[in-house]
């Protein structure tokens, strides 16, 4: 039971306190006026929100790769086997490209790491697409914005 108190303690009272405190130091500091709120964020363009989606795209497959390459032989291609398969022996083929390791005819790299690197990668390059040429429309767009409005005036 004491446990689940101090518990409770850390977790809602230490927190609501030291938000009072900081609180209350910011008044002093300011002559006992709240801060400000900031003002709102900018909207994202939709060309940015392209850009972070094929960067998230391209970080996600690096790491499905480095993942699957973790399956491959470096050092002791015998080992690969032994920890895949259970089979103390070289393996019969590996490739980086689809990534492969081939064990007395078993696969030893799970199967999704395959569809997942060409998905990852379809997405990536076509947000990359989207997004250039979104920014690439974007100051043309403008520009047809403004002449219309020129001339309706």
């Amino acid at each position: 039971m004491a446990t689940l108190i101090g518990t409770v303690i850390l977790a809602i009272g230490l927190p609501a306190w030291a938000g009072i405190t900081y609180v209350g130091l910011v008044r002093a500091r300011r002559g006992d006026v709240l801060p400000r709120p900031r003002p709102p964020r900018l909207r994202r363009s939709p060309a940015k929100k392209a850009a972070w989606v094929a960067g998230l795209a391209y970080l996600a497959g690096g790491a499905v790769h480095l993942y699957g390459l973790s399956y491959l032989p470096f050092l002791f291609p015998d080992d690969a086997c032994w920890f895949g398969v259970g089979i103390k022996d070289y393996p019969d083929s590996s490739s980086a490209l689809p990534v492969s390791l081939v064990c007395h005819g078993i696969e030893v790299v799970p199967w999704w790491v395959n569809p997942a690197l060409l998905a990852l990668a379809l997405i990536a390059v076509t947000a990359t697409v989207t997004s250039l040429v979104l920014a690439l429309r974007r100051p043309s767009d403008r520009h047809r914005t403004e002449e219309r409005e020129a001339r309706s005036a």
